[in-house]
């Protein structure tokens, strides 16, 4: 049998789809277009937070997203939905700093580039504090989950730093957030006061502070 020419092979066309398919097909793309929206939606509100503070209308964030404001509330129909998605995402990236640090980093390093994390983080859930509490208040087991993953990333980077002998023995990932967990609600916290803080803790977790 001859075979086909390039010429030939090149203009066979794909059968139609059916109406199901285009029906899935219109289905995904609205779906990407959603979660597009959705992350765009969640960065603008971390951004409008951290400039306008805990109190800036929903219009504001809308319109930082470029979105209108219906898109908006399709997605969160309350201001603790937003400031909910918010800190999932700052968790989320914290979790991933971990992460990130203990695979790319030496081990003390990644310990002090993990605590450099976790202080952006504690300021930006210091921006929207009170309306958190209103949302945890709400949802009292994504208050246990989230902690608990930070704690898990916490453990994960003074595990590694104790494993090369960088860090003492005697404490744990729960330890750390006992003494650094305080920065996300001290109201009084500065940028520079909380850098020299966690210089502090850092060199008080160095093995050669447990026999000061």
């Amino acid at each position: 049998m001859k075979a086909m020419s390039s010429d030939v092979a090149s203009e066979v066309v794909a059968p139609p789809r059916s109406e199901d398919e285009r029906a899935a097909g219109a289905c995904r793309s609205t779906r990407a277009d959603a979660r597009r929206n959705y992350e765009r939606l969640v960065v603008a509100a971390r951004e409008v937070f951290a400039e306008q503070g805990g109190g800036a209308s929903m219009e504001a964030i809308a319109k930082h997203a470029g979105v209108g404001v219906g898109t908006l509330y399709r997605h969160f129909p309350k201001r603790i939905d937003v400031v909910e998605a918010v800190y999932r995402t700052d968790v989320d990236e914290l979790v991933a700093a971990a992460e990130a640090a203990v695979a790319e980093l030496e081990p003390l390093a990644a310990l002090d580039a993990w605590m450099d994390a976790f202080l952006a983080y504690s300021r930006s859930k210091r921006t929207v504090l009170q309306e958190l509490r209103e949302a945890l208040d709400k949802n009292p087991g994504l208050r246990v989950s989230l902690r608990e993953r930070i704690e898990e990333a916490a453990s994960l980077v003074v595990t590694h730093a104790q494993q090369a002998g960088v860090v003492r023995s005697d404490v744990s990932g729960a330890d750390l957030m006992q003494l650094i967990g305080p920065m996300c609600t001290s109201a009084t916290l500065s940028e520079g006061q909380g850098e020299r803080l966690m210089d502090m803790v850092l060199d008080g977790l160095r093995p050669s502070a447990a026999g000061a």
